[in-house]
């Protein structure tokens, strides 16, 4: 566990610094954050980073940094499980990709939101701290199968990301980088920008689009992209249901 002393989404060049000053060779990372919003709304959240656009909040411009899929889904299944069994009012949920730092190395943020107060609150912090615990003794242990799970990514809705939530919490499926629907109504999404999220997230299983909260020639368009990369579109339909978590 490192700690760092200014602003870390603007903290470029951490994974050289660990080598550098602790001589240890970074292979994932993972930021445990809290997460400021302006409604000021109680969450646990966990998500991919990099920039769709111009990064004005650390990270290059249209670059993404690399996910971890699994890793990201299990630890939201366990975070909702452990929050619901210590009956916190928080909503728990997937961010959609944003912020930096850059990162060349696999990289997860799990986040406390969205204000002072539940900042300060010793209980949010113990379920974050409990469900990263579980999640690498699962890994670890080699007990968990979710390398064999399909990999999408999302494409739809608000930055709360709804219905990835929905489908990851419900479905046996695991998300890697996610585009909200601002961004595509932006202009950020061209067919380069949609090749690169790919190429962050692969290996790609799907694409799943959140179809409510698009316009017609927006779905269009990405069936073509994903019709010419030779890439599925997938409904939640195609997957089985998550077991239950021991």
């Amino acid at each position: 566990m490192i700690t760092i002393n200014d602003n870390k989404i603007t903290h470029e060049n951490i994974v050289e610094q660990i080598q550098q000053f602790l001589h240890i060779h970074a292979t994932e990372a993972v930021f445990i954050s809290r997460h400021r919003s302006k409604t000021g709304a109680p969450t646990l959240t966990t998500h991919p980073i990099g920039n769709f656009g111009t990064a004005l909040f650390g990270g290059i411009n249209k670059t993404l940094s690399p996910t971890m899929p699994h890793k990201m889904t299990v630890l939201l299944r366990k975070i909702q499980k452990n929050a619901k069994k210590a009956g916190l009012y928080h909503k728990v949920c997937f961010e959609v990709t944003h912020h930096g730092p850059y990162m060349q190395i696999p990289t997860l943020f799990a986040e406390v939101g969205s204000n002072e107060g539940e900042w300060k609150k010793q209980k949010p912090a113990n379920i974050i701290a409990q469900s990263l615990l579980h999640l690498f003794e699962s890994f670890e242990n080699k007990k968990n199968t979710q390398e064999r799970i399909p990999v999408l990514i999302g494409i739809g809705g608000g930055h709360y990301a709804p219905r990835f939530t929905d489908v990851a919490l419900e479905k046996e499926v695991a998300f890697a980088h996610m585009i909200p629907s601002y961004h595509i109504n932006e202009g950020n999404i061209t067919f380069e920008m949609f090749k690169t999220t790919l190429d962050a997230s692969s290996p790609v299983d799907g694409v799943y689009l959140h179809r409510k909260s698009m316009k017609k020639s927006q779905q269009t368009q990405f069936k073509k992209w994903c019709s010419d990369l030779e890439i599925p579109v997938v409904s939640s339909k195609d997957f089985s249901d998550v077991p239950s978590i021991e």
